[in-house]
């Protein structure tokens, strides 16, 4: 390719960016929006939630909504939702790392039958699930415990989706080395696939996280104790609908509790944002 056809090409892309961006700029507001609403709403009064005129900022701050909310215990509830969401993605990104590592680098009959219906499982609504599951853990007495918050998040079928997607790229020449000092598949596994696998661990984390932390079906079936609740189910007795009439005065201060509810996957992502693209990009989309 010559010189002016590289800058011809060049120039294409950069007039395809231009159209992209704003594109996507005009979808990021798009999404932002309704964020930007419920943390407004969350400083407001109750009389000024249902205004003629939209106020996108509160004429008048308030942190009565925050009071009220921390007047429910919040922190106990945000404690259970954080050590049911850290074990599940710590053990469903170790289990998915080792599942994705198996199914892309380990030569075994059925292996790609195997991850076919790991990805057909997806197809399968929760729901289905959940009555059977919730039988067995009240018939073995772990309801409303922290056993029965981790353990059915464990298995995802996307984490050994993204370790398989990049363990299939994984240079061979350092297995074979490793193989040579006399290392064993643990070893193998353990010391070198798994510590450069930084990125699509991360990535896997980000999402799993979120997942565990925003779940509300299970623990509400599964927890029958205030003081086990997570954070997701206690937020929902904030939900400013009583029957068929609507307490508008309730708005704010579940606009508030939603508010407190989103931040931890917020700021996860915001940290670890460089990481979760790269990882993405590696696990998902490189063939």
């Amino acid at each position: 390719m010559s010189w002016l056809e590289r800058e011809l090409e060049e120039r294409r892309l950069n007039r395809l960016d231009l159209l992209i961006w704003p594109i996507g700029i005009a979808v990021a507001i798009l999404w932002a929006l309704p964020f930007v609403w419920m943390v407004s709403t969350s400083f407001k009064f109750p009389a000024d939630v249902m205004t003629q005129d939209i106020e996108w900022l509160p004429s008048r701050v308030t942190f009565d909504n925050y009071i009220k909310v921390f007047e429910y215990p919040v922190l106990r509830w945000g404690v259970n939702s954080l050590i049911q969401a850290a074990a599940a993605t710590f053990f469903c990104v170790l289990f998915g790392a080792m599942a994705g590592y198996a199914l892309a680098r380990m030569n075994f009959p059925g292996r790609n039958l195997l991850f076919v219906i790991f990805l057909a499982s997806l197809m399968i609504p929760v729901e289905v699930s959940v009555i059977p599951l919730l039988l067995a853990f009240v018939k073995i007495g772990w309801a409303s415990s922290y056993q029965a918050l981790i353990l059915p998040a464990i298995g995802n079928v996307f984490s050994v989706y993204i370790f398989r997607q990049f363990f299939l790229n994984f240079p061979a020449e350092l297995e074979d080395a490793a193989k040579m000092d006399g290392a064993g598949p643990f070893n193998l596994f353990f010391r070198i696939a798994l510590p450069l696998a930084r990125a699509p661990a991360i990535a896997a984390s980000v999402i799993i996280f979120t997942l565990n932390w925003n779940s509300f079906l299970w623990p509400l079936l599964v927890t029958f104790d205030e003081s086990m609740k997570t954070l997701p189910v206690g937020v929902a007795a904030f939900t400013p609908v009583v029957g068929s009439r609507t307490q508008i005065e309730g708005y704010s201060v579940a606009m508030a509790a939603v508010t407190i509810l989103s931040i931890p996957s917020l700021l996860l992502f915001c940290f670890l944002q460089r990481y979760f693209i790269q990882g993405i990009s590696q696990g998902s989309v490189k063939q």
